[in-house]
């Protein structure tokens, strides 16, 4: 039996996808659930799991190539004596096979437009539009001229829905919303001003274009100001030391300090809940809920994914919590929608022995701590009867970049030193 691999809508604001590779090739055996492709959508890269076992029986769309949602995109044929068998029998299964289911889409209008067949998807000189692109442009009267006119948004400078929608509203009187920041330059531009013998053009990929463009709205957006502080986590590394292999054997990964970083943070924001928050014109949006972001180094780039409601969970949920984010980040098996709503964001530049970082906020959060590599130094220690000493100390540097325009210094010094506080003074009763 013929089962169809189709292009899997990876969340609701999820239209398309880019196919990066194939992890298989017609002939091979897979199981179910094991990976045969990798894809790009707007928001993050994913592995994509067979949808059951059996063997690649055939590629409809080839890498490279951007379809829409519920296009089949591949087959897996479940019985290994018809793959064999060849010829008619499997001939006459695989013509049964629809080249691409049909998608619906919403209009802003709320008419529902029907996707075109993958093959029907046209390219004018370099440049892809989808179908669904294709049929509002249509509707609207909008020439291919015209939509060559559009700076897009999607993969490569695409033209997407919504950027259509905005170009309609302002057609009449102003030119086709730019991209911020980032613009579409022609290869062959490029290609003349840097020759191929002493210079490689690379395009950027979804991640990276994303990346971009979101941290150059960021600092468009946010009068940045950053606090430093140093954080005596002697306590905390000597905990570590006495219980890594007890907690590994228990729970099956490493011991890191990231699940201590969390709940002292998650702790400040309790304190102060202006720090989980957002603005939106002249209103503050006070978050009832702590979605806590980790930036993490994934293949493609960095991705924030999010732990959400991580003021519910204790230690060991906070753990748990990172090290399934983390390592499904660097697996690419996260779901776009794991990276959004977060409220405060923690970024680790210390696995690679930087010191001090200067981390730009993640909008539309107002916050964003850094965290430097833990170093021991001689520290000028001072005991209860007012006696200095000096002793060998595990420092680190924790860097606060902050929204000016809602949290003064003051606000912004008082929550750095509650969570260094927290650190310093950690209770481990009931940690795990």
């Amino acid at each position: 039996m013929l089962v169809d691999v189709v292009m899997p809508k990876m969340g609701e604001s999820i239209l398309e996808g880019k196919i990066l590779r194939w992890m298989k090739k017609p002939g091979d055996k897979v199981e179910q659930d094991e990976s045969i492709l990798e894809i790009s959508t707007d928001k993050v890269d994913s592995e994509i799991p067979s949808p059951s076992a059996g063997y690649l029986s055939r590629i409809v769309v080839p890498e490279g190539e951007t379809v829409e949602v519920g296009t089949v995109i591949a087959s897996i044929e479940t019985d290994a004596a018809a793959l064999k068998l060849g010829g008619p029998a499997v001939a006459a299964k695989r013509q049964a096979v629809p080249p691409m289911e049909p998608v619906t889409e919403h209009a802003s209008q709320g008419d529902v437009e029907v996707a075109a067949p993958v093959q029907q998807l046209k390219r004018n000189g370099d440049r892809f539009y989808s179908p669904l692109v294709r049929t509002m442009a249509r509707k609207e009267g909008v020439g291919l001229d015209e939509l060559d006119r559009l700076q897009g948004s999607g993969i490569a400078g695409r033209v997407t829905k919504h950027d259509f929608e905005n170009y309609l509203k302002s057609r009449t009187s102003k030119p086709a919303p730019a991209r911020v920041g980032l613009g579409h330059v022609d290869l062959r531009d490029l290609h003349a001003k840097y020759p191929s013998g002493q210079y490689e053009v690379v395009q950027m990929d979804n991640v990276q274009l994303k990346m971009a463009e979101h941290m150059i709205r960021s600092v468009q957006t946010s009068p940045h100001v950053e606090a430093i502080s140093e954080c005596d986590v002697t306590r905390i590394v000597e905990f570590r030391s006495r219980n890594a292999e007890r907690f590994e054997k228990q729970e099956g990964f490493k011991f890191t300090f990231m699940p201590f970083i969390v709940d002292a943070c998650v702790r400040a924001l309790k304190a102060f809940p202006i720090v989980n928050s957002s603005v939106e014109g002249d209103k503050i949006i006070l978050k009832k809920s702590i979605n806590f972001g980790i930036a993490v180094a994934s293949p493609t780039g960095l991705i924030v994914p999010v732990i959400r409601n991580a003021d519910g969970k204790n230690f060991l949920g906070l753990a748990r919590a990172v090290n399934d984010l983390a390592a499904r980040t660097r697996a690419k098996r996260l779901m776009p929608e794991e990276i959004l709503g977060g409220t405060f964001t923690v970024t680790n530049y210390g696995v690679f022995g930087n010191i001090i970082g200067t981390p730009i906020i993640n909008q539309p959060q107002v916050a964003i701590l850094g965290v430097g590599a833990i170093k021991k130094r001689p520290m000028v220690l001072t005991d209860a009867g007012g006696n200095d000493s000096i002793g060998i100390r595990s420092m680190v540097y924790l860097t606060l970049a902050f929204d000016h325009r809602i949290i003064d210094g003051a606000i912004g010094g008082q929550f750095l030193s509650n969570v260094v506080s927290n650190l310093e003074q950690y209770d481990f009763t009931g940690t795990f």
